[in-house]
């Protein structure tokens, strides 16, 4: 990322953050996984208990049940907030963490208080960890942010502009990487329960087909009252673009015109010129130049029903490029059951849970637009729908071809044993039996004993294939489970 000269600075005194981390877990230990939950005190959060938002979200925020329950269509609803752990869905776990950490970077340290932590299970072995960030420090300048955002979500840094960062813990003096603080001293009970690729190391082993091993960044700005924003500043918002390694504010682009039809896909303008809402592939920030008081209501939506609308996008995003990545692994030449269930669980996600509309309101069908267009889900949706194509004309072929070979050997033991007879040596194999008869045969006789011994064998293969297969399905269905 090129340096440059043209930022505006923009003062930032408060602000809400949130870290989002897509995990694939073990669904066979989906019971176990919740019984550490409870025991580790996170609770299962249920639409109509806000008895603990003010230890969620921050203080002073609430998300009201009500407002969760008008905001989504009913066929959504019910799988957001399902109301037990039996009920198929998004099951939410939530834990007040209220504990802070310094992160170095270079010569600066930036003061944080982790607020809470949410662990979701959602459908098909796919789980969300998002932990909730606020800075302590009163002002911040939007680079300090953005830099602060932009080091916190890298899971496992790897490129010169991510390294660096160390998360120091106050009471030990222990310094930490994120991931370190996210499995070893956080969470790290969760360890044994994420499946990792053999192929693969590290967390992103735990998805090989996430494109990369940084979280999602979330948050919610408070600028100075009345101060404008200019069109640099929301750029660099959606991208992400704090500071370079050297230490001087940068942005990632500097044709104003390039920005501007940047923002004009990403940017929900609808209360300019006081509130901004970027939306990307990295980001989903809000800023406005309006005091919290007068915003309660809209942190309380960013935290609520635009939280579940963008975390069941970013599960849509998920799902579409692991049904792109299981299709490019399969070995048609023994997957056929392989095949059979990726078919399957396809079609339950198209189905249950894959749907255009999701809000009742205007302003989550806009930003349910957004989210589709950033992650580029529909593009995705085609290509699994091309994808679902190409696997059913498979099956059929590969039936077809099957069914062929059995007709054929099939014919061929009946024509046979119809010309020739089957009484034509079955008397022999009545006892006394000796193997010495067989050599006694004539050539109709011998023909007649290898069409009935590869009938017999023919019809044992079909039968232990059958059942075999059908084990082998029903471990497979067993081992999968496709919770809903």
């Amino acid at each position: 990322m090129r340096k440059t000269n043209l930022v505006n600075n923009l003062d930032i005194y408060r602000s809400h953050m949130s870290f989002i981390l897509p995990l694939g877990y073990d669904i066979s230990k989906k019971n176990e996984l919740v019984e550490i939950l409870n025991k580790n005190s996170y609770s299962f959060f249920q639409i109509d208990d806000s008895s603990r938002n003010m230890d969620i979200y921050g203080e002073k925020i609430t998300v009201e049940g009500k407002e969760l329950e008008q905001y989504f269509l009913p066929y959504i609803e019910g799988k957001l907030f399902p109301s037990t752990l039996k009920e198929n869905g998004f099951h939410r776990y939530t834990k007040p963490i209220l504990k802070s950490f310094n992160l170095k970077l270079r010569d600066k340290s930036m003061s944080f208080r982790i607020q809470s932590i949410d662990v979701i299970l959602a459908p098909f072995g796919i789980a969300f960890m998002t932990i909730r960030v606020q800075l302590e420090s009163q002002e911040n300048e939007l680079s300090n942010i953005l830099d602060f955002m932009h080091h916190f979500r890298v899971v496992e840094s790897k490129l010169k502009e991510e390294q660096g960062a160390i998360i120091v813990c106050p009471e030990s003096g222990s310094r930490l990487t994120v991931s370190e603080l996210l499995f070893e001293r956080l969470s790290p009970f969760l360890r044994k329960f994420i499946l990792h690729d053999d192929k693969l190391n590290g967390y992103f082993g735990s998805l090989p087909y996430f494109e990369d091993e940084r979280m999602y960044a979330s948050a919610f700005l408070f600028s100075k009252e009345g101060s404008p924003f200019t069109e640099d500043q929301l750029y660099r918002m959606g991208t992400l673009d704090g500071i370079s390694p050297d230490g001087e504010k940068f942005i990632s682009a500097n044709n104003p015109d390039y920005i501007r039809r940047y923002l004009n896909g990403t940017l929900h303008d609808r209360w300019a010129p006081n509130t901004y809402t970027v939306v990307t592939e990295h980001a989903f920030i809000t800023a406005t130049n309006i005091s919290p008081e007068d915003m309660s209501r809209e942190v309380s939506q960013f935290m609520g029903t635009h939280y579940y609308n963008f975390l069941l996008h970013y599960f849509y995003k998920m799902m579409l490029l692991r049904f792109a990545y299981e299709y490019s692994e399969i070995n048609w030449e023994k997957d056929d059951e392989y095949v059979k269930s990726l078919i399957k669980l396809i079609t339950l996600f198209s189905s249950w849970y894959f749907f255009q509309e999701v809000s009742t309101r205007s302003e989550g069908k806009e930003l349910t637009k957004m989210f589709r267009d950033s992650f580029n889900i529909d593009n995705l949706f085609d290509d699994v729908n091309n994808t679902l194509h190409e696997l059913y004309k498979s099956q059929e072929n590969e039936a077809s071809n099957r069914m062929n070979m059995l007709l054929f050997f099939l014919t061929v033991f009946t024509v046979v044993s119809g010309i020739y007879g089957m009484n034509l040596v079955v008397e022999d194999w009545e006892s006394p039996f000796t193997l010495n008869k067989i050599f006694t045969y004539t050539f109709l006789e011998w023909v007649s004993l290898i069409t009935a011994v590869g009938g017999i064998g023919l019809s044992a293969y079909l039968i232990v294939t059958t059942f075999g297969k059908i084990a082998i399905s029903k471990l497979r269905k067993n081992k999968m489970k496709y919770p809903m």
